[in-house]
């Protein structure tokens, strides 16, 4: 990727209109007239614009009207058509719709046009018109505001695509989790129960968090995340999960995720009155009523999964218990080539096994301190506008060295035992 996405600002107007205008003969068309996006790029409608070394290449503009959007225009300069630029935009011309409460984004072209194939892939539908392609955003509905109370929201619709390495997980999760949830009628037809609650466990930092936002993502469900240290601060947490639990019961459809959940479903000790008793006591019994309903799933994760109470992960309650650990040499290799670029001069087998024990986040960390390094070098030497851009494959050797793996070698070994007893697939 070598362009940069912002938001649209007024010192972009003539670029823009520059954009739209020369672009006009190129297939880019749209209903609109260039007065009309002039207006609505003045009114301050959702916009983004893309440069490159500081010149605008591209940009995507839409009316909001109501619960429903439409897009007037991405105007994609000559030189940068069939990069993958058009689907830039659009993405992050989506993000701020649904952030407006969008729920139907549209796209009107008067002819039959190369960009409605792009459509179609990006989840439009083409409607009855001239070439009327729409787009329906999960609906929250009447639930908006208690989704917004929640601390809840619709993510982007491209977070579980955009995870790098991982395939193994990524593979069982689809298979075993997304796909009967996604296609329930189909697995009901083989006997297949969509699954209601999920545990995940496995040392910090390698992508419970990320993977059950990619769930939901992929599902297009609304993701909450309820965290234990802020229901507490309420005073009485057994009386606060049960209000959010309530809370969440009127929501259509949604994913809710705890981490860290031993902080609430830790082994309860031998007195019945203590305080952590009384808060596993009930969470067990607010699950079951969770499960009763379609459309649901909770998520929990743990780096202590021994920590957990035994009846809290029972069958019944849980239906997968699935371990998440450190990515393998490939997974880091995929990793680093994300956050290389597909750089072609990049050692990605070196960058690899030199990150051995090093997790998702180890290696983002990693990544930008080797991007701060090039940065740096290039403001102190001028730099090559015709070399490579960002770091390379001994900025990236240096910046390891600078980091320490979250992961050790006792938690490889305290994990793999865990899998043994625990995990349930």
């Amino acid at each position: 990727m070598n362009w940069l996405i912002h938001d649209y600002r007024e010192d972009d107007l003539a670029a823009v209109v520059h954009l739209i205008d020369s672009t006009a003969g190129l297939g880019q068309e749209s209903v609109y007239s260039l007065a009309e996006c002039i207006g609505a790029l003045t009114s301050r409608q959702p916009a983004v614009v893309a440069v490159h070394q500081g010149v605008p290449i591209g940009a995507a503009l839409a009316h909001v009207a109501g619960e429903r959007a439409w897009v007037m225009r991405i105007a994609i300069a000559a030189a940068w058509r069939g990069r993958g630029l058009a689907s830039a935009l659009l993405r992050e011309l989506e993000r701020r719709l649904i952030d407006a409460r969008v729920r139907r984004i549209a796209y009107v072209l008067p002819e039959e046009e190369l960009i409605g194939e792009g459509l179609v892939k990006a989840g439009y539908t083409r409607r009855p018109a001239v070439a009327y392609f729409e787009k329906t955003e999960p609906a929250v509905g009447l639930g908006a505001n208690l989704l917004a109370e929640l601390g809840g929201r619709v993510l982007p619709g491209d977070l579980w695509d955009r995870m790098a390495g991982m395939e193994v997980e990524k593979d069982l999760i689809e298979k075993r989790i997304v796909l009967p949830l996604a296609e329930p009628e189909r697995a009901a037809r083989h006997g297949v129960r969509p699954p209601r609650a999920i545990a995940m466990f496995g040392p910090p930092g390698t992508g419970k968090t990320t993977f059950a936002r990619a769930i939901a993502s992929r599902l297009g469900w609304p993701f909450v995340e309820l965290l234990p240290s802020r229901l507490a601060d309420d005073g009485n947490l057994a009386a606060a999960l049960r209000s959010a639990f309530a809370q969440i019961a009127e929501l259509e459809r949604v994913l809710v995720f705890i981490d860290e959940v031993e902080e609430i479903a830790a082994v309860r000790g031998d007195r019945p009155g203590s305080g952590g008793h009384g808060i596993t006591n009930e969470l067990l019994k607010l699950i079951p009523g969770f499960r009763e309903r379609d459309e649901r799933l909770l998520v929990v994760a743990t780096n202590a999964i021994s920590s957990l109470d035994p009846a809290f992960l029972r069958p019944g309650r849980f239906d997968y218990v699935v371990p998440i650990g450190p990515p393998d040499a490939a997974a880091r290799s995929a990793i680093w080539r994300r956050y290389s670029a597909n750089r072609a001069d990049v050692d990605l087998d070196t960058l690899a096994a030199a990150s051995e024990l090093f997790t998702p986040a180890d290696i983002e960390h990693a990544a930008r301190i080797a991007a701060q390094a090039a940065f740096e070098r290039d403001l102190a030497t001028g730099g090559d506008p015709d070399g490579p851009a960002g770091a390379g494959t001994a900025d990236y050797l240096w910046a390891i060295g600078q980091c320490k793996p979250t992961v050790t070698p006792a938690m490889i070994e305290r994990f793999t035992a865990d899998i043994a007893s625990h995990a349930r697939l």
